[in-house]
């Protein structure tokens, strides 16, 4: 299967106004993602009374833009930084890795920890940005003290306070795997390699559920390779140089909009192209949200390109009904997006200039399979349990670890379990 790179830029342009995180990119892309939610809101009481500590050392500082001749601000409230310089007398920043709208990231050497390198994401001093780092540093320092096993769950390795700007401290890590793609003029992932992403993308968001939080902005540009190093080879069809990579081994970072199980759900999550059905009806979300995301990660991964290209939400759930049929009446029932139904179907011109890209853009899932190859037909048969409509019918994560797509790991974990046995029968 080929693709049409010209028209993969065209999609993809308006992804690349975001930055992705915590990474060293071979040809310092650094710049790439759609922005998904705005800053956390409505905190429970635990969290705000964090916030007003970490707050408290800032707070005289932060509306000044220039508060002295060695800390200064841009007009967009971020730090004004040079190579070379020093942050808590430890880190010494050494280039950029990339910025986006709440941030930059910057790579690091920490004096403290044998000239390790290191991402330090360096915060906008603006609350609302400032609000979200304290969430995601709040979560990852319960990560960290859950994560023994270290669930493909990104490490934290310090936070602090500068002057305004929260700063995270990050292990480095490689290219997000949508950089990857754009990098690789978005050739597919091999098949094998996506069942390898696939598994541990699962079991760290099924340990994120476990332990009662959901990601909510799950997506390719969130999705790390831990080592994204490559071999070239040179495709014969398509008259170029591909890259092959050496290891598909990743780590999901970025978890300033993960949300606990008893705090407040904000009616949008998501970035648009992963949104589920749910939250777009506004039917309200929990776990499943996540696993719809996973969902289209994996197309996206098989195609090269995003599964649902649009910005419209009528036109997304028409999307959704040419690739996966028609949503079930009893969801459109419940929703409170009434302009979105008529007589409990989607109201939806299919001879419209919207109806006509949808029409072109869009086809049945198994359409677009490239092959009838057993690993292929699996896959498609995971995506489409991931990506079924309705919530409370939807496979679970758990559930999606025990898939056939995944028989290879499990017959590794017997093999593992016995051989456990057999050492201690010894």
């Amino acid at each position: 299967m080929t693709w049409d790179t010209n028209s993969h830029e065209s999609t993809y342009k308006d992804r690349d106004q975001d930055w992705h995180h915590y990474s060293k990119s071979s040809g310092r892309s650094g710049v790439s993602g759609r922005s998904g939610r705005s800053s956390r809101r409505n905190r429970d009481g635990r969290r705000k009374r964090s916030h007003c500590r970490l707050e408290s050392s800032s707070r005289r500082s932060h509306h000044r833009r220039k508060r002295s001749r060695s800390v200064e601000d841009d007009d967009e409230g971020h730090l004004i930084y040079h190579t070379g310089d020093m942050l808590k007398a430890r880190y010494e920043i050494t280039c950029t890795l990339g910025e986006g709208a709440f941030g930059k990231v910057v790579e690091c050497i920490d004096h403290s920890n044998d000239g390790a390198r290191v991402a330090l994401k360096i915060i906008k001093n603006i609350d609302r940005y400032r609000e979200a780092a304290v969430s995601e540093v709040e979560v990852l320092e319960q990560l960290k003290t859950l994560d023994c096993n270290s669930n493909a769950c990104v490490r934290m390795i310090d936070w602090f306070d500068y002057h305004g700007h929260i700063c995270i401290a990050f292990e480095l890590l490689g290219l997000s795997t949508y950089d990857f793609l754009k990098e690789n003029n978005f050739q597919p992932f091999p098949v094998d390699h996506i069942r390898h992403m696939a598994y541990q993308i699962i079991r760290a968001v099924d340990f994120l559920h476990k332990n009662k939080l959901t990601h909510t902005d799950l997506k390719p540009e969130n999705i790390l390779f831990i080592n994204s190093d490559y071999d070239l080879k040179y495709n014969r069809d398509m008259k170029r140089d591909e890259r092959k990579l050496k290891n598909p081994d990743i780590k999901i970072v970025d978890f300033g909009n993960a949300t606990y199980d008893h705090e407040h759900h904000t009616s949008v999550v998501s970035t648009r192209h992963y949104r589920a059905p749910e939250v777009i009806l506004d039917l309200g979300w929990n776990h499943s949200c996540d696993v719809w995301s996973v969902g289209c990660i994996l197309i996206e991964y098989y195609l090269g390109s995003t599964l649902f290209q649009t910005h419209d939400s009528k036109e997304h759930l028409a999307m959704m009904e040419r690739v996966l049929g028609p949503i079930p009446r009893n969801l459109l029932e419940k929703t409170k997006k009434r302009r979105f139904v008529n007589r409990y179907k989607l109201d939806w011109d299919v001879h419209s200039s919207s109806g006509r890209y949808v029409r072109k853009h869009c086809k049945p899932l198994k359409d677009y399979l490239a092959s009838k190859g057993e690993a292929h037909l699996q896959l498609f048969d995971l995506i489409e349990k991931m990506m079924e409509y309705d919530p409370a019918k939807r496979l679970s994560l758990e559930q999606a670890l025990r898939h056939p797509f995944f028989s290879c790991y499990h017959k590794s974990s017997k093999s593992n379990s016995t051989s456990s046995s057999s050492s201690k029968a010894d």
